[in-house]
């Protein structure tokens, strides 16, 4: 019997929505004569995850009781813990022609690929700007999870899905991308029973290295797990993030103590709620813990540094079983020659050299000197190489937190 944590909800067991074998094929043949929906590519990424089981137990796009109690109390109607809402959109002209129970076939707007059928149950309007104060705590549409929000078709559409494809991601990103229920076998070969799962969007430099090997020190095992959809201008792509951990795993990591996976998602750059949600999908993965550390899913300065902490404390305790690995603060202190974090070093802030992701990309897109306590050397190489090679420069902002300073919009 596995000793890892159960998945998530009522039933404690993965719910995979992807058909496979003669069912896939025959509901790939079907798509062909259904009715097209085009949706974007955050749509789709949702529908991958519940696809392969990640948004357990997810059984397709919520309907308006779901998205109002996610909205405003992160319950679905049936009680089960959900912090975002899972929704999909069309235009009116597109819904008003779907009939009641209709069938349709969701396509990906970018690719054209058909990614999953859909029994359409439910069609509703939804208040935008409750959804970003809820969710996002702002209604500011230079953020990028607001502006996509207010950008969505004017009609939602709610019901059962069934997932034909998981699109580019296992071709592009194989050997990083994985399905929960291979994550979870993975750690049970290794006889792991606890997991810290580190969240990455950005190459790892010396904090995250050290929230690894924190976590390290009293779980069995580290999955570093980063997302491979869609991220904002500036952002490095995954595949040169997953030469940056390779490296790093290879050359300052015990054998055999990291497995590196990654998801099919998008940011949505929703801090607090958005933590919850990597909690509850690390939880589908087998993770027992998520390491939760300064501004985790945040954006710009609209999140406190420890408002993606806290908001754990204001959930009902048995909403997971996945829980928070909070960390303070870490800086590299030249007194202390060391990694260290506000919890453990004296000195002052003219002694430390703080380390964020921004701060990395701002430095490296302009081609400036990164401090050598910064980040490991192989991995500046393998970043040098890569903004070399760009043809175009991307204006990276440095926000308040990344610096040190800084308070909340």
């Amino acid at each position: 019997m596995s000793k890892l944590v159960k998945p998530h909800g009522k039933d404690k067991k993965l719910k995979p929505l992807l058909l496979e074998g003669k069912e896939l094929s025959e509901e790939k043949k079907k798509a062909e004569g259904l009715r097209k929906v085009p949706i974007t590519s955050r749509e789709t990424g949702d529908a991958i995850m519940m696809g392969i089981g990640a948004f357990t137990p997810l059984g397709g796009f919520m309907c308006d009781e779901d998205w109002k109690g996610v909205c405003r109390d992160m319950k679905l109607k049936d009680g089960t813990f959900w912090p975002i809402p899972v929704t999909v959109s069309a235009t009116k002209e597109d819904a008003n022609a779907i009939k009641d129970n209709e069938e349709v076939v969701l396509i990906d707007e970018e690719s054209l690929d058909p990614i999953a059928t859909m029994t359409v149950t439910k069609k509703y309007a939804i208040d935008k700007e409750l959804e970003c104060r809820e969710v996002f705590r702002t209604t500011d549409t230079e953020h990028p999870g607001v502006a996509k929000v207010m950008s969505q078709k004017d009609v939602n559409l709610a019901g059962p899905i069934k997932v034909i494809s998981e699109s580019y991601f296992p071709e592009e990103f194989a050997g990083i991308y994985q399905r929960p229920a291979e994550a979870r076998k993975m750690f049970e070969e290794k006889g792991w029973s606890t997991v810290a799962a580190l969240q990455l969007r950005n190459p790892m430099h010396r904090s995250h290295e050290y929230l690894a090997k924190i976590a390290l020190e009293i779980l069995d095992g580290l999955y570093i797990h980063q997302l491979l959809g869609k991220l904002k201008a500036g952002d490095i792509p995954a595949d040169v993030r997953v030469k940056c951990i390779d490296v790093l795993v290879d050359n300052y990591f015990l054998k055999d103590s990291v497995i590196q996976g990654g998801y099919p998602l998008e940011m949505r750059y929703g801090g607090p709620r958005e933590a919850l949600l990597h909690a509850v999908f690390r939880q589908n993965y087998g993770c027992s813990h998520l390491i939760v550390g300064r501004d985790h899913a945040g954006v710009g300065d609209y999140y406190g540094p420890f408002d993606a902490q806290k908001i754990f404390e204001e959930i009902p305790k048995d909403a997971l079983e996945c829980q928070p690995l909070k960390i303070d603060w870490t800086f590299y202190c030249f007194k202390c020659r060391g990694m260290a974090s506000m919890k453990t070093c004296p000195h002052g802030k003219e002694d430390r050299l703080l380390l964020s992701g921004t701060m990395l990309r701002k430095t490296l897109s302009e081609g400036g000197e990164v401090p050598a306590d910064f980040s490991r050397p192989e991995v500046l190489t393998i970043l040098q190489d890569y903004y070399q090679g760009l043809e175009k420069k991307v204006d990276i902002k440095l926000h308040g937190f990344a610096t040190g300073e800084g308070e909340k919009k």
